[in-house]
């Protein structure tokens, strides 16, 4: 099919990156860009971290680039409400019509009442704020975003508290071991982490946690995980025709596709079925949503597909730089390869059946690059 026409459904990284992919692969018809917040697109990593500190500034966020000439039309501060065959509703009213069609609308922090979360320019404007007159901040779940806003605020001089429900943090994504290693960055730098017990409430008095304790805090930040903006889609033909959502994101092929001819999807509203797993998974990385909305751009496209790489994400706290790229899972094997982690500076492989299936480095880029272009290349059973 031949497509005179395409909207992008969402302003952020991955909507910018396959309207980019778009024409850099050749569509020179229509383009529409709609995006629920009125900024054009920023850039969300730093929201957690410089942009806190004070080290960057809102025209550092920037996405869009001196030589972009996408000849698109722009629509902000105007969210997706439905998408028919063909057509796509606005919350003004407006009705797009189109050939094609990317849905990259993303996620939404999960609200945890009394607490403030971090997700949006908006919310990072109104934390820096409120950080610099604050003393303590407290943050519930040891995730990666509030692992760096705690390592923010303990820059700006604040005293420091992470309460995590599970028993060890960054256990989903690093597994329990490692999550714990790389939990010791903030006792070293005198954050006080709280493991095993969950946080009932917030209220002015403070978090009240599930075993009695009243922990007092100037501010109260939830870190505990994103949703897939995918409800405006509930109402939609499209759900008759093949577009699935079972709760945790647009579910799609390996190359971005719907199972809706002229649909597909990318970013953190998608997830995309992963070979290496046998099974569907949104990959919330900066990384993924650029690599992922080229591939999705060809498949709206009718070209060729490309294997998606291996999921990639980095961490800066403290001054060092976590990456990690692969997949793990319950029982996966874990052996430090090089360095030491009571150092912090160390490089750790998961193994699985005997082959190497991920890489985690702290402060180790060039010997992580390494060992991720060998995962890449394989897998090795190194």
């Amino acid at each position: 099919m031949t497509l005179g026409s395409v909207v992008v459904v969402g302003a952020g990284l991955a909507g910018l990156s396959a309207a980019r992919a778009l024409r850099g692969q050749g569509f020179t018809g229509r383009l529409t860009v709609v995006g629920a917040e009125p900024h054009r697109p920023y850039d969300r990593p730093p929201l957690s971290k410089e942009f806190l500190t004070g080290t960057a500034e809102e025209p550092d966020l920037a996405l869009e680039r001196p030589d972009d000439d996408l000849g698109a039309t722009w629509i902000l501060g105007d969210p997706a409400v439905r998408l028919d065959a063909g057509r796509l509703e606005l919350h003004s009213g407006q009705t797009l019509a189109a050939d094609g069609f990317v849905i990259a609308t993303g996620a939404s922090a999960r609200p945890f009442p009394g607490a403030v979360t971090l997700r949006s320019l908006d919310d990072a404007r109104w934390l820096r704020h409120r950080l610099r007159t604050a003393r303590s901040l407290l943050v519930v779940g040891a995730g990666f975003i509030g692992a760096e806003v705690a390592s923010a605020a303990r820059t700006l001089g604040l005293d420091v508290t992470v309460v995590e429900a599970a028993p060890a943090p960054l256990a989903g994504p690093l597994g329990a071991e490692m999550g714990a290693v790389v939990a010791g960055l903030h006792a070293a730098h005198g954050v006080r982490m709280i493991c095993g017990v969950g946080v009932d409430r917030v209220d002015d008095g403070g978090a009240h946690l599930a075993d009695g304790r009243v922990l007092p805090a100037d501010v109260v930040v939830a870190g505990i995980g994103a949703r897939p903006e995918t409800g405006w889609l509930a109402g939609s033909d499209l759900t008759g025709l093949g577009l699935t959502d079972r709760g945790d994101g647009i579910e799609c092929g390996p190359d971005g596709g719907t199972g809706v001819p002229g649909v597909v999807a990318v970013g953190d509203c998608a997830a995309w079925f992963e070979p290496r797993l046998g099974r569907h998974l949104r990959v919330e990385h900066w990384t993924a949503a650029g690599e992922r909305a080229a591939i999705a751009a060809r498949t709206l496209l009718g070209l060729a597909p490309k294997p998606a790489r291996l999921p990639y994400f980095w961490s800066d706290q403290y001054g060092l730089r976590i990456q990690f790229a692969g997949h793990t899972v319950d029982g996966d094997e874990v052996t430090v390869e090089e360095g030491a982690p009571q150092q912090h500076r160390f490089l750790a492989v998961y193994r699985r059946d005997g082959a190497a299936v991920a890489a985690l480095a702290v402060d180790m880029v060039g010997p992580f690059s390494r060992w991720r272009r060998q995962l890449e290349t394989k897998g090795s059973s190194t």
